[in-house]
């Protein structure tokens, strides 16, 4: 039975972000969701997958993620989607944060389509859905595609850790609300690619993430504030 999507992880720019290749197995139609830099090699990776680029769909505005979105589109016209329009004052900060991390490259952009949380995407003849998972950036959203149960959720949750939330405008129990409501209930055998790291699935984060674990939410709710959160070290 061929599987209706595909996808490749093409990890980009010095901070290795996993930005993800994914298309429509059926008319070979792409999305390139967060593209945060090294634009020829990208469309050098479509091409030779046979590839057309419908979309460029962004999690989040950080420039790691979304620093390559403006060049990309000039290149193939490819409307921009997402993230949600709460990240504004990270997408206007992407040249700013380049030069910082000597990508100058990065360029702002303007979404052809802010998301929400209950939107639907396109790609071919599939259709993802989007949920509004704010924490890590207040606009952060999450790509999933529920026949394959497969998610694309940027930096909110990574194999063994959870998104920094001490970066402007972060907040950390938005963080773990947008995972235990959100994410949680899509169902442990979905398996995700994370923003930077190796995939996981919901079911493995459950029973070992230190930071949002099953037990560890459990201490979260018996000790209240009394309960020392771990430090957390993760790439984004």
């Amino acid at each position: 039975m061929t599987m209706p999507i595909a996808a490749m992880i093409a990890p980009v720019t010095p901070l290795q972000q996993n930005c993800t290749i994914v298309w429509c197995t059926k008319t070979m139609k792409a999305a390139i969701i967060d593209p945060g830099g090294e634009v020829d090699r990208l469309v050098k990776a479509l091409a030779e997958k046979g590839l057309t680029l419908e979309k460029i769909w962004i999690t989040h505005g950080h420039m790691d993620h979304a620093g390559g979105a403006a060049e990309l589109k000039v290149r193939t016209g490819a409307p921009i989607e997402g993230p949600h329009e709460d990240d504004q004052f990270w997408i206007d900060r992407i040249q700013q944060s380049g030069e910082m991390y000597g990508i100058p490259e990065a360029r702002v952009f303007v979404p052809d389509r802010w998301l929400k949380d209950g939107d639907k995407v396109t790609l071919g003849e599939t259709e993802f859905e989007v949920f509004h998972c704010p924490g890590h950036t207040p606009g952060h959203v999450v790509f999933f595609h529920r026949e394959t149960k497969f998610a694309q959720v940027g930096d909110v949750l990574f194999q063994g850790s959870i998104g920094r939330t001490d970066f402007p405008l972060g907040n950390h129990q938005d963080l773990i609300d947008s995972i235990t409501q959100k994410l949680w209930p899509l169902g442990g055998d979905v398996r995700f690619v994370p923003g930077h790291g190796g995939m996981s699935s919901f079911a493995a984060e459950r029973a070992n993430n230190p930071f949002v674990g099953d037990r560890v939410i459990a201490a979260m709710k018996a000790q209240g504030a009394a309960y020392q959160t771990p430090q957390n070290h993760s790439p984004g």
